[in-house]
Order: C-alpha cells, then sequence, then structure tokens
C-alpha cells in the first residue's frame, strides 16, 4: 500500500505542527515520517502513519529524507 503524496502533504508533526518528512528504505519504500524539528520519526504500519508522540522515535543521527 502507497501513501498518497497529497496525504503527506497535509500531515504535520503532532509535537510541534511542523512539516514532516518521507523516510525510505533502500528500496525506496516509506519507511516513517521525520520530523526534523523535534528530530522523531513516525513509524508507517501497514501503510498507516502512526503520529502518536508516544510511538514516535528519537532520531541520534543527521535527518535524511
Amino acid at each position: 500500500m502507497s501513501l498518497d503524496h497529497r496525504l503527506i502533504n497535509l500531515l504535520v508533526c503532532p509535537v510541534c505542527k511542523g512539516p514532516l518528512e518521507m523516510r525510505r528504505d533502500p528500496e525506496l519504500r516509506p519507511t516513517d515520517l521525520v520530523c526534523p524539528a523535534d528530530r522523531l520519526a513516525f513509524p508507517l504500519r501497514d501503510g498507516i502513519p502512526v503520529m502518536l508522540e508516544n510511538e514516535a522515535r528519537p532520531l541520534d543521527g543527521p535527518v535524511a529524507a
């Protein structure tokens, strides 16, 4: 299942309300939505973004889309 790019443009970080960036695996499949400002990655499960702060994981290194 693929996320509609129009939907991605409407979603914002639930913490700071800032823009999100799509992160992809080496095969270019979407893996999570990243908030560069808060350095959080929100997972995608079955193609659906899980936009809950307690489900996000902190990022350690530089944010790469």
